[in-house]
């Protein structure tokens, strides 16, 4: 018997796919806790537009994706901190640190858990990674100045 599966299920497939599974255990397992739905033509639809829709959605979230890699190219952001007298930073710069500032400066909203980096000890500038999803990463350039 044909069906077409709700939710994940160990062993048969992942939610969406159509299987293959003997009669007994659509009949008295997967139906009854609404894990499979019975393939018809009517639930086949269903399910080809959901992918569609899902597909269209993963497009437009890689486009944003990319465009937010656009601007973070041309953003040089300025995070202040303050340090002793050889330079040395009091505390470090955290990816919070230039999560807040991008979005300060340059109304950029990054998480800082996609910001990848060590935390910065010294005055200078550098360059961080952002992995920004769907297989694009951007390059933020940080300057750490000296806070008045």
């Amino acid at each position: 018997m044909k069906v077409i599966l709700q939710q994940d299920v160990r062993g048969q497939g992942k939610k969406g796919q159509m299987i293959e599974v003997a009669e007994g255990y659509a009949r008295n397992y997967l139906l009854p806790r609404k894990l499979a739905v019975p393939a018809t033509a009517d639930a086949m639809n269903t399910m080809k537009l959901r992918e569609k829709a899902k597909k269209a959605e993963e497009a437009r979230q890689k486009a944003e994706a990319e465009a937010a890699a656009e601007k973070l190219k041309s953003a040089v952001v300025k995070v202040p901190a303050r340090a002793g007298a050889n330079g040395k930073l009091f505390g470090a710069v955290t990816s919070k640190e230039v999560s807040d500032a991008l979005k300060e400066q340059f109304g950029i909203e990054l998480a800082k858990q996609k910001i990848v980096m060590d935390p910065i000890k010294a005055y200078g500038t550098y360059e961080l990674k952002a992995k920004l999803g769907y297989e694009v990463s951007g390059t933020i350039y940080v300057m750490v100045v000296e806070q008045k």
